[in-house]
């Protein structure tokens, strides 16, 4: 793993973990066109630094929810996201239990990654309709867990599927999109606890230190445009991106 490879890592996971285009799906098309794989202990690394750019960009929604569950007050504005963030997780957790090595399988399959990204756009552009607007509830937050237990399928994006899957069911933009990037804190740290047993710096701590720098810096300025974006109603514009390049892979897999 050299330091440039590295960066180039780094670089692309910071704009694809936030942009609605499928971080997974993008490092299964390097590895099938470009060469270039990321071993696994380097995506845990590169995680981490996501998680680092949730906490400085909603330190604020964060420190609340921490105090309210100190206080375990979930009648709150910020205890009512920690009881959904709870019950989000648990159908992500499950499939993500269930369907391991179907998810593991398709990371080596193209075909999957073009089917996972015509069905992101489909959510998308979905996502831009006038949907009638409902208070968060239970069944919302299910719904929404599994759009990101879903999205453990390459090519399925994780913010474009829980994103889309919230305003579909009637969830306010910054609402959802707030739930959407809060809730995936327990799927990173359930995910780096059952996979840190693999993480082996050894010479190359240099190169994995300047992917998760690169993997910060763009991932901050990635999630922040994101929500620009979000907030102006322009969050489907994704889906024509996702929509073509899954169809160019489905034809270069059927050809």
């Amino acid at each position: 793993m050299t330091i440039l490879k590295a960066i180039l890592l780094g670089v692309v996971q910071g704009i694809t973990e936030w942009l609605p285009v499928s971080s997974s799906g993008h490092l299964v098309i390097l590895q099938e066109f470009l060469g270039i794989s990321q071993p696994l202990f380097f995506d845990i690394l590169l995680h981490v630094s996501t998680l680092i750019v949730i906490f400085i960009v909603f330190w604020r929604d964060i420190n609340r929810i921490f105090k309210d569950l100190v206080r375990w007050n979930l009648k709150s504005e910020s205890g009512k996201i920690l009881k959904f963030i709870i019950i989000g997780s648990i159908p992500t957790a499950a499939l993500a239990i269930f369907f391991h090595k179907f998810f593991v399988f398709a990371f080596s399959n193209l075909k999957a990654v073009s089917i996972g990204l015509i069905f992101t756009s489909l959510l998308l552009f979905l996502s831009q309709r006038t949907w009638k607007q409902r208070k968060v509830n239970f069944f919302q937050a299910i719904l929404v867990g599994i759009a990101q237990g879903l999205a453990l399928v390459p090519g399925v994006s994780r913010s474009g599927a829980t994103i889309s899957t919230g305003l579909i069911c009637g969830m306010e933009r910054k609402k959802v999109a707030k739930y959407s990037f809060l809730l995936v804190i327990p799927a990173i740290i359930g995910a780096t606890i059952f996979e840190f047993d693999k993480v082996v710096l050894g010479e190359n701590f240099v190169s994995y230190l300047f992917g998760m720098i690169a993997a910060l810096v763009v991932g901050y300025f990635s999630l922040k445009f994101l929500l620009k974006i979000i907030e102006k109603g322009k969050f489907y514009i994704f889906g024509y991106y996702c929509l073509v390049l899954g169809c160019l892979l489905l034809i270069f897999c059927l050809v």
